[in-house]
């Protein structure tokens, strides 16, 4: 009798986990929408707009933090920031209102600030909340590589992956949570907040390779609609490869990406598209 108690425990744990496995799957697969541009269905369990909302305080505290060294307006690298995130902006929102994306960014209150820090980064959250980090400026050295830069965190922004790696999360830890986590902005308040390193250790949000791809190609059309030449991209990325030679620790910016090579390759494979954007010179 104890060993039939036991296998009938053991098959009832069976079918919970079956019956888990089918619901997460079926949530998955019915919370789904697509990425403007490339097209590639994404994961949608967490509520971008909320992520936004979150994005918003944390990005207004880490300015107001005594530690963090913004960038006067006056200076001359700070106001190019501004010129070229301005340019990416207003390109990428008449991309996305052209297109039937405009819903998505209808909530997006546009920044662009330079911080200075020695750290070889960059970052736009959800909401086009941007960061430039003066450390990375001797690398893309003119304005053609800080829209290679600047280009390809919008990128991240819009293809919505911080919701897509958060969507992710809610999965692994269960449908209860997923179904959950729409209403609960405290939990983004803490995604958010170790994502960008907002009071505390910087700490980049981890992207998927195929994501940091995608950002990559994205990047190369958005900076051609600001009036770039997206060829100046490979030599941004044959530079962060320099600056990553030899060091122990990768920059910033490099944390969690692709290898120099394959970025590269994969670059200049999507060229020939990103150039059908481009109207300058």
């Amino acid at each position: 009798m104890q060993n039939s108690y036991v296998l009938g425990d053991k098959f009832t744990m069976m079918k919970k986990t079956m019956i888990f496995g089918l619901a997460t799957a079926l949530l998955a697969i019915s919370s789904c929408s697509t990425v403007p541009l490339t097209g590639r269905s994404r994961l949608s369990l967490v509520d971008d707009s909320q992520l936004q909302q979150q994005a918003a305080i944390g990005y207004a505290q880490l300015l107001s933090d005594p530690q963090t060294k913004v960038v006067s307006s006056s200076n001359a690298n700070a106001a190019m920031v501004k010129r070229v995130g301005q340019k990416i902006a207003t390109a990428v929102t008449q991309y996305m209102n052209q297109n039937g994306y405009g819903d998505q960014i209808a909530n997006y209150k546009w920044e662009y600030n330079l911080i200075d820090s020695k750290e070889i980064n960059a970052w736009c959250m959800p909401g086009g909340k941007i960061a430039v980090y003066t450390g990375i400026l001797p690398v893309t050295k003119d304005e053609a590589g800080l829209a290679t830069v600047m280009g390809h965190e919008v990128a991240h922004a819009i293809a919505q992956h911080s919701a897509e790696r958060a969507s992710q999360m809610t999965v692994a830890q269960g449908v209860g949570t997923a179904v959950g986590v729409a209403s609960a902005n405290s939990k983004y308040a803490q995604y958010i907040n170790t994502a960008y390193g907002i009071g505390g250790q910087l700490a980049i949000l981890s992207y998927g390779r195929n994501q940091e791809l995608e950002a990559d190609k994205m990047g190369l059309a958005f900076m051609a609609m600001a009036g770039y030449n997206p060829n100046n991209a490979i030599g941004f990325w044959q530079r962060m490869a320099q600056a990553s030679s030899g060091s122990q620790k990768p920059p910033a910016f490099l944390s969690t990406h692709p290898s120099d090579q394959s970025r590269i390759a994969q670059i200049q494979k999507a060229l020939p598209e990103a150039m059908k954007y481009y109207k300058g010179k």
